[in-house]
């Protein structure tokens, strides 16, 4: 693929190619994108809505408009997830290739079915109590001055309210194992800074990168099919996600596998704490330097509040909405969203052959001036409903979008709208590290060092 052919087939279809940055032979623009992968798709960006780059055995085209944007989250059946098999195949592993994530068509869409009621609104309020509990249980173990590392505190909170909410367990001398995987799937995801060579080392080759990783794979492996085998040892005990997986679905008598439930446990528990732990530490570093919308928000935690939030209290919280969402849009927990052209088509006027990898950085869109005045300010009422109203969908899409939109989204937005309000309420965050730290993009975006804070009570 050549970025920026032109010509008119026979039968005057388009089959003009995006424009984009010239590559080297072998490694297309892989070496630009090492060196600093945000920076290198503001420079996409300045090629237009529709960017072609190149990859090892890659073609891809990274997408800019929130129209196109939606034309490839929408298109069910023109786009459809990139599986990454080419990395696979490359780079010799995977990471839950039966779990939602990463399946396709009509396995995809039975899992969906089969998974989606446990998402309900109905169901999600019956969590309320075990958020409350875990976020008390965690100012009530701060002790007044203490130095904390919120990314770490916020990431065990995500977690224990995950397992406890979803699959009633405490993992107890599990946490580790599971926190360990996460840590490394993180550092596995995470290119800035590695040369080309390293890049695009096999898993099996034993650098040390490699051998930490397959460590605490395999242990988290063994872990997680020893959950579904205990649950297995004591049915009807527990009324809980795992206890549904482990069910028949009535309608169709579809039942999971033990190999596909091991793949969506390993989906939900790594990729569904971290998200929003992230999204709870990037919130309080903006407030820690954003005195005003502090106040605000500590303002209606004790106007609309009682006492700890329920889930009655969650349409209410609309500044803590505002306030989530504007840290989301400055820095969306996934970063980025893949897809894969599965037929020849167009885009922006451009022809997309079969085959090539669609990239949708929320990072870039997010704070595009076209959509957003002040990009770079954290700016909460942005989300007003009056506001949001003028911009065009997919301007914003922390979620993704289309059929394949988060599954835990209404779950991510209720933890928020829980933890945050309560730590308003109880503790004044004094920041001791960077107020603007570097962002290394892995599985989530990360700060590249920890964020310190100082926990004062009130």
């Amino acid at each position: 693929m050549t970025g920026g052919d032109t010509g008119s087939g026979s039968d005057g279809e388009i089959d003009r190619l995006p424009p984009g940055p010239d590559g080297i032979p072998v490694l297309g623009n892989t070496h630009q994108y090492v060196q600093q992968p945000m920076d290198f798709f503001d420079e996409l960006a300045k090629y237009g809505d529709v960017v072609h780059c190149e990859f090892p055995r890659i073609d891809a085209v990274a997408v800019f408009h929130p129209e196109y944007i939606g034309e490839v989250l929408l298109g069910q059946g023109t786009y459809e997830r990139w599986n990454f098999d080419e990395l696979k195949e490359l780079l010799d592993y995977e990471i839950a290739p039966r779990g939602l994530t990463f399946t396709r068509g009509e396995e995809w869409k039975r899992q969906r079915h089969f998974l989606q009621p446990m998402f309900g609104l109905n169901r999600l309020r019956g969590f309320s109590s075990s958020m409350v509990a875990a976020t008390e249980q965690l100012i009530e173990e701060w002790d007044d001055g203490e130095e904390i590392v919120v990314n770490e505190e916020f990431s065990e909170l995500t977690l224990s309210i995950l397992t406890n909410s979803l699959f009633e367990f405490d993992l107890g001398e599990h946490r580790q194992v599971i926190t360990e995987a996460a840590d490394e799937l993180q550092a596995m995801a995470d290119m800035s800074g590695l040369s080309a060579v390293e890049l695009l080392l096999p898993s099996w080759v034993p650098t040390h990168r490699n051998r930490r990783y397959e460590q605490a794979m395999d242990a988290f492996d063994e872990t997680v099919d020893t959950l579904i085998k205990e649950r297995r040892a004591n049915p009807g005990q527990y009324d809980d996600f795992l206890t549904m997986m482990l069910e028949k679905e009535d309608d169709h008598e579809y039942t999971m596998t033990d190999a596909e439930i091991h793949d969506h446990l390993i989906t939900f528990l790594i990729a569904g704490h971290e998200t929003t732990a992230m999204a709870l530490t990037f919130t309080w570093l903006l407030l820690a330097t954003h005195p005003d919308e502090r106040d605000r928000l500590s303002q209606e935690a004790t106007t609309v509040l009682d006492g700890p939030p329920t889930a009655a209290d969650l349409p209410d919280l609309t500044v803590t909405e505002h306030v989530a969402k504007e840290a989301m849009r400055l820095y969306p927990p996934a970063g980025m969203l893949f897809r894969e052209a599965v037929e020849e088509t167009t885009l922006g006027g451009y022809h997309i052959p079969e085959g090539t990898k669609l990239l949708l950085p929320q990072f870039t869109v997010h704070k595009d001036d076209r959509w957003f005045d002040a990009p770079e300010q954290f700016r909460p009422e942005r989300f007003t409903d009056a506001r949001s109203d003028k911009r065009p969908d997919f301007a914003y899409f922390p979620f993704g979008g289309g059929p394949h939109q988060c599954i835990g989204m209404h779950f991510a937005m209720m933890e928020l709208k829980h933890i945050i309000p309560m730590l308003a309420r109880n503790v004044e965050f004094e920041l001791l590290s960077s107020p603007r730290p570097e962002i290394n993009m892995e599985l989530t975006l990360q700060p590249s060092e920890d964020v310190r804070m100082r926990v004062h009570k009130e």
